[in-house]
């Protein structure tokens, strides 16, 4: 499948077919038999469904990369996940895996992930420069981004103050 990050497509290192490759992706469950077999230098990556509690999830030395499903466009909790997940600390690769609409990229980004993987069919209806180009649209959020950009409301608190003073 076709892997987005803010600057547009990139080569996806990870794979999901061949369990001898450098990086690979396995499911939650595959985890604890993926890292005991695992291949000097070899990178491993986690399938997590959206329906996972975060703060049950792995996020120790030894994962690269926790793709999050998100089955449906208009359902959230993938960002949710995300979001815990760097909040416990989690520094590796966070990737989107499924269904997720150009303006919701940049909410995607906020929340701390760091790259898309569409399918070709969303891709040729969706081109990556309307991917690109929805970043510029939104530009505040409702949660703290886990870059430490303010949300909405902490901006909207910082000029009622400033108004007060």
């Amino acid at each position: 499948m076709p892997l987005l990050d803010r600057t547009g497509l990139k080569p996806d290192e990870f794979t999901r077919d061949d369990p001898a490759a450098p990086a690979i992706i396995v499911p939650l469950a595959g985890l604890d038999e993926a890292l005991s077999n695992r291949a000097q230098g070899q990178r491993i990556g986690i399938d997590v469904p959206n329906t996972a509690v975060p703060y049950d999830l792995p996020t120790q030395a030894g994962i690269d990369l926790i793709a999050v499903a998100f089955p449906k466009f208009g359902d959230g909790r993938g960002f949710s996940i995300g979001h815990a997940l760097r909040e416990q600390g989690f520094t590796g690769t966070l990737r989107v895996s499924g269904a997720l609409l150009p303006d919701q990229f940049a909410f995607a980004l906020q929340c701390g992930f760091d790259e898309v993987e569409i399918d070709a069919d969303r891709l040729a209806r969706q081109p990556v420069g309307q991917w690109l180009a929805a970043l510029g649209d939104v530009t505040l959020s409702y949660l703290e981004s886990t870059d430490g950009t303010p949300s909405i409301f902490a901006k909207r608190a910082a000029a009622a103050k400033a108004l007060a003073e």
